[in-house]
Order: structure tokens, then sequence, then C-alpha cells
């Protein structure tokens, strides 16, 4: 399961309800004159979860108010609510009082701090954002944090993880009351350093409000989420809030056109550059390709240092991803050596994972599924390679629906045969999402003898994999890590590496049948 947001940290005292309306401005309106200070000992947004002495926050949603669930609320304990105007009017007369902001949303982050314990004073909490490379890049951070004899914590899109403690996660950064829980928690079970992804989602609604980063960083930004967002500029202006003062140190990626934007407006942020720019703190000098993928880096950091990196990541956007996560933990004090040595090794979940099934080609497993991610795995894949690159691809639903024909256009320039298939299509007829990825593709007028579509995406992966000779590669893109499909409102059990092994592990079993009886007649 997720994280539980109903795991707290444990024995912190309660907090008087008159300091919190004091703390976010708020118009405290009682029911009664009665001078109660109604002490508070936690704070959560879905009814469900309330725990006796919790503040809910009633909020307006996607399509109904949350103070509509205050009777649900009240009866698991609540002892006040979080809400605005609007939410006041639906509460009408009830027991408990009241909190009244304009945007209840906006303060989510102070209330849950201050209830449990400020615990980002406590951590070294280095944040990573970007549109591509937060989870590698924070997979990169916590390795080294452990090289440097640190308790550590991860939180990120692909889990949730305390020591050794593993939850997956339900949101690349959890919801604000969720977050300052999860963060107590980790302070009382003793972590020092905390390696976190913060989406430009967490950013705009507020949810790293009044999380204090040692380092923040930045890696580099392209067309996603414009759903959200609306248009490019939004999306970078969500990015640039990490760099408001919340973090003591930047972190940017200069080889991206608004990382140099971003470093402008900063000036004082750390610099990285993979592709030599001349004013970066941190560069790569040189790069050889060694076996099975790794790659041998040489990195010039400030004050003259010079560290070797064995890069178990494939891509030159995984060259980049690494000088993020070392001059993060140089700039967080750590030894910038031991850390080298320690993110050699690093595999991430379901970010060029490769999958062994015993065959005579390269499988693997990415998370891309943007544009520009798309084209940079594509690219790395190539450089591995000498035979044909096999892609699997799809769209989800519910998302940005202006990547889905570029995406296409991307599939079709850099692989060789492409089965387009179906994402995550959520409420969207998921025909409809394919047809706008062939739109795409078929843009370039030789891919029309490439491309097929197979809606089923364990199909497709099975006839990708039917498909491919020795020396070539099976890539399926698109969701990586996750262990579900969602259909409809359902989601249902999938996972690509599983249904990749299972396909290559098939494919294997059919060719030694087909052997098989030829070395009998021999025998």
């Amino acid at each position: 399961m997720p994280f539980n947001p109903s795991t707290r940290p444990e024995g912190l005292p309660p907090v008087a309800l008159t300091e919190l309306a004091t703390l976010i401005q708020a118009e405290l309106r009682r029911p009664n004159s009665s001078a109660e200070q109604n002490p508070v000992t936690g704070i959560t947004l879905r009814s469900g979860e309330v725990q006796s002495g919790d503040v809910f926050a009633a909020i307006q949603g996607s399509r109904s108010h949350g103070a509509q669930a205050i009777g649900a609320a009240l009866a698991a304990g609540a002892v006040a609510i979080l809400t605005d105007d609007a939410g006041a009017r639906i509460a009408g007369s009830i027991p408990v009082p009241l909190l009244i902001v304009p945007d209840p949303r906006s303060v989510l982050g102070v209330l849950a701090a201050r209830i449990y314990g400020d615990p980002s004073a406590s951590l070294k909490i280095i944040g990573v954002t970007g549109t591509s490379g937060k989870t590698t890049t924070s997979y990169l951070v916590e390795a080294g944090l452990r090289a440097c004899a640190q308790r550590t914590g991860v939180i990120g899109t692909v889990e949730t993880r305390i020591g050794d403690e593993v939850f997956p996660s339900a949101f690349t950064t959890p919801e604000a009351p969720d977050l300052q829980a999860l963060l107590a928690v980790m302070v009382q079970q003793g972590v020092d350093a905390v390696a976190m992804e913060v989406s430009s989602h967490a950013l705009s609604m507020g949810r790293v409000s009044a999380t204090r980063f040692e380092v923040g960083a930045f890696t580099n930004l392209s067309q996603d989420h414009l759903d959200f967002h609306g248009d490019m500029e939004s999306y970078f202006q969500a990015k640039e809030l990490l760099f408001d003062g919340r973090a003591k140190t930047g972190v940017i990626d200069l080889d991206d056109l608004y990382g140099h934007r971003l470093s402008r407006s900063h000036p004082d942020a750390v610099t990285i550059s993979a592709a030599a720019e001349a004013d970066a703190d941190w560069q790569l000098d040189s790069v050889k390709a060694g076996s099975g993928g790794v790659q041998h880096l040489m990195i010039s950091g400030p004050a003259g240092q010079q560290l070797t990196v064995d890069l178990a990541l494939p891509g030159a956007f995984n060259i980049s991803n690494a000088l993020v996560a070392l001059a993060c933990l140089d700039a967080a004090g750590f030894d910038a050596k031991k850390s080298a040595a320690a993110i050699s090794g690093v595999v991430v979940p379901g970010r060029m994972q490769t999958v062994d099934g015993g065959q005579d080609f390269l499988a693997l497993v990415d998370y891309a599924h943007k544009p520009a991610a798309l084209e940079a795995v594509l690219n790395a894949v190539r450089d591995a390679i000498t035979g044909r690159i096999i892609l699997v691809v799809g769209a989800g639903g519910d998302r940005d629906r202006g990547k889905r024909q570029v995406m296409g256009s991307v599939a079709s320039q850099r692989a060789d045969l492409i089965f387009i298939t179906d994402d995550n299509p959520r409420s969207e007829d998921p025909s409809s999402i394919r047809a706008e990825i062939m739109a795409g593709a078929l843009t370039h007028p030789d891919s029309a003898g490439r491309l097929h579509e197979i809606g089923d995406r364990r199909a497709a992966i099975r006839a990708a994999v039917a498909a491919a000779d020795p020396g070539d590669a099976v890539l399926i893109a698109g969701k990586g890590h996750e262990q579900g499909q969602n259909i409809g409102d359902q989601v249902l059990p999938f996972s690509d590496v599983d249904e990749l092994l299972a396909a290559l592990q098939e494919r294997t079993t059919v060719l030694d049948d087909r052997v098989r009886p030829q070395q009998d007649e021999v025998k």
C-alpha cells in the first residue's frame, strides 16, 4: 500500500487552535463563547482519514467541496474545520470551531509543519525538480548520503522509504499534511537526510510550503503537464518556486535552456554541465563507454576536485543526472569522493531497466512518457546496439494531449519498428489516444510499414519480443516502475517489467522446443 497518511508521529505535544488561527491569520469562528483552546494533534484533507484531535481541511475539489464531508469528519473526531467562505456556508451550524481563510490549500503546509513540530528543520532535505531525471537523481543522491553514513529517507514517484522500510508512493510529492507527517515520522525514526522529488504540481499547490530544503536542484524542462499548467511559461514558473528561498542552496543544469534562464535569475546557484559549459561549477571532462552499458566518467568540481564515476546507467541524460547528484551532495556538505564511489552501481526501477530472459538482444523498460524523455532514451539505446530499435509506446489519458502527436513523431524518427498501444487511458477512449500518436508518427513518409497498432499492452509487448532479432533492442516505454494500468475507473494489475520478462521467457521456450527435435535426431 502507499504510505499511509494515518501513520503519524507519536508523542508530539498538542497545539492550541488559537495559535494556529493566528499563524495563518484565519477568522476563528466558534460555535459558542467558550474559551476552550481546542488542542490539535493532527491535520488531514481526507475525511476518511480523520483521527481524534485533527483539523479537517475542507477544500474545494474538482468535483465537489470538501465541506460536504464535514459530518464524516466530525464523527471521526475532528476538533476544528479549516475551510473558505463557501465551505463555511455549506457547514452551517456545527459543534466545532471553523478556521476560515480565502485559500485553505495555501496554508496547509504551514499548519501541518507547526502541528508536527517543524520536522524539516531537523533534516537535511535535498529536493530535485525538473521534467525528467527527478527519480534517478534522487536515487543517486540517496546512495551518496548512505555512503556518508547518513540514515536516509526517500520520497518520490517509485517509492517512499524510511531507512530500509519501503512503501509504494501514491504521488510524486505527497499532499502537505501527509508530507509533514511523513517527515516527522522520519525524524522520530532517526533519519538524518532525505532525497526528495519535488513535482511542479506540488510547488504550484503548496504541498511543499513550510518545507525547508538544504539543497534544491533543477534538472531540465520540456513539454509535460500542460493540461495542468496551461503553457510552458507557467510550467517553468512553477518549477522556479523551489528557488524562492525555501532552499539554502540551488543546483542548476546549464545544458538545459530553461536551466540557463534560471541560473541568470539565481546567480548564486551551483551549476553543472555535461557539455563543457565554461562557467559551470561541475563539468564532465571525459566519458568512455564500458561493457554492459557502464559509462566511465571523469568529472571536475569546485576547488580543484577531480572525481571518477563508473556509472551503471546508460545515456547522456544520466551523466547529467549524476553531475546534479554530486553537486547536490557537495553543496549539502557531504564528501564528494565517497558519494562518487557510491553512485557508480545505482540501478533505478523502471529507468533504463534491463530485463534478461536469456535472449540474444537487449530488452529494456523505461518510464519515458513525454517527447524529450522518449527522444533521449531512444538516442541512448541507439548508441548501445548495432541492430534495430523495436519500440512499444502509448500515452496517458486525461493528461496533456499536445504531447501525443509529438511522441508519435519522435518514435517514428528514432525507432525502426513501433507498436502503438495503450498506456493508462483512464477515462478517455483508448483508440482515440492511439490515433493521435499514430497521426504524429505518420508525418514521416517512410513510417507506414513500420507502425503497428495493438491496443492490448500485453499483446503489444509479446509482438515486439517476437519480432526481435539478435543485436536488436526492445524498448517498452511509458510506465516504467508502475504496477497497475488505469483503465476507466479501475486500476488493473500490470507491470511492464513482469510482462516483458514473461514474453522473453515464452520466446526462449518456443525456440528451445523448435531446436530440441533437431538435437534428438542428431543423437
